[in-house]
């Protein structure tokens, strides 16, 4: 039997070949309807409560399997006030879970946007202080590529970005100020993080931090923005290419190109300024 007639056999005994359109958006906005509802437990306190009723289905699997009949009756009894209970106890989560149905996807939009506008106001007022202090910053801000085998070399934060934060973390002598911060979604998700460092040649001048930089850029599609501890001078990677001697307002143009156009053809600020 060739491949074709196996796949042609295989849909046709699973009944595949009988499925409509109705039947196929049926499946679509299911798993659609599954994966946002995963995603929002994940952000509550549910999250464990649902491992715990995973374990809970696994019991009352085995119970059946074996006629254990006290479990299973224990299990019924379970199921049967487990519903009011989680409807009691998620009521503040399921009102705004509503809520934010009812402001649709386009407030949802403009919610991100404001988001990452703010990241960029408190991103580049914490780049220009640090950068007049000559502290050494290493910033990583996460787009489409997850960075999350980075942050698990450092230090998990978890915490709204702002930039007496970034200042804090950066400040000489502290715990947290040598390696990358990892910014995810207008938060700081953890400090003194490990990047591999680019094997290119660079520039004599530039140190461990712009070849960390350009080391995360060449793997992965992060903006990351530098400040040099020896001159103060502020600089941007992205692409495996470096961006240096950035002004307040340049800062702010690359951080909008990068971010808030994101998927659009990049502007003309990323052309190399030379040292």
């Amino acid at each position: 039997m060739n491949p074709l007639d196996f796949v042609q056999n295989s849909l046709t005994l699973l009944h595949f070949t009988d499925m409509g359109f109705s039947e196929i958006l049926d499946i679509i906005i299911l798993c659609v309807l599954i994966y946002y509802i995963m995603k929002w437990i994940r952000k509550t306190h549910a999250w464990s409560l649902l491992r715990g009723f995973v374990i809970l289905v696994i019991v009352a699997l085995v119970a059946y399997l074996f006629n254990l009949v006290t479990v299973i009756w224990l299990v019924q009894n379970a199921f049967a006030m487990g519903f009011v209970a989680l409807v009691i106890l998620f009521q503040p989560e399921l009102r705004k879970a509503l809520e934010q149905l009812g402001r649709g996807v386009g407030s949802l939009s403009d919610r991100k946007g404001q988001m990452v506008a703010a990241s960029i106001d408190e991103i580049t007022h914490a780049m220009v202080n640090m950068s007049a202090s000559r502290t050494g910053v290493l910033i990583c801000i996460e787009r489409t590529v997850a960075l999350t085998d980075i942050s698990n070399t450092g230090i998990t934060v978890d915490a709204v970005l702002t930039r007496q934060l970034l200042m804090n973390i950066f400040t000489v002598n502290t715990p947290l100020h040598d390696g990358a911060v990892i910014v995810r979604d207008n938060r700081v998700l953890s400090a003194a993080c490990i990047l591999p460092l680019t094997a290119e040649s660079v520039d004599y001048e530039l140190g461990t931090r712009h070849r960390a930089a350009l080391g995360l850029s060449e793997v992965s599609d992060a903006l990351v923005i530098i400040v040099s501890e020896e001159t103060g001078s502020i600089s941007a990677a992205s692409g495996g290419k470096l961006t240096r001697h950035l002004t307040e307002q340049k800062l702010r143009e690359v951080l909008g190109a990068e971010l808030l156009e994101e998927g659009k053809k990049r502007k003309t600020v990323w052309k190399s300024k030379k040292a």
